[in-house]
Formats: C-alpha cells, structure tokens, sequence
C-alpha cells in the first residue's frame, strides 16, 4: 500500500517541478523584454546626449598633430 502512494506522490511531485519550470521560464522572458526595453531607452538617450561628442571618433577621424603628419599609429 505504501508503494501506491509513494508513486501518488512521485507523480504530484512531477507535475508540480513542471509547472514552476514553465512559470520560471515565463518569468524569466517577460524580465529579459523588460531589460531589453530599458536598455533601448537608455542607449537613445545616451546617444542623444553624447553623441555630438562622440562623433569623430565614430567615423575613424583623428585629431591633433599625429593626423598632420600622416602617422602615429
């Protein structure tokens, strides 16, 4: 008789670690959207803010005495 509610209780056991894997999973999508969402919105805003700066750099120009010269690398 115990061997009966032993495998009762394996089987429950069962169901319930694969319903918190798939609640698991379902949480762990809906944090990744939400990371992904900030970081899309923070890197708009940084480029929007420092950007005007960053654009020399961007495109391969450099600045200074070594570009007149040819060299420096």
């Amino acid at each position: 008789m115990g061997s009966i509610f032993s495998a009762i209780g394996g089987g429950i056991e069962a169901i319930i670690a694969a319903i918190a894997g798939v609640i698991m999973t379902i949480v762990g999508v809906i944090t990744t959207i939400i990371v992904t969402i900030f970081d899309v919105i923070v890197d708009i805003l940084c480029c929007r803010c420092c950007g005007s700066r960053r654009s020399g750099r961007r495109t391969g120009r450099r600045s200074g005495r070594s570009s007149m010269r040819g060299g420096g690398y």
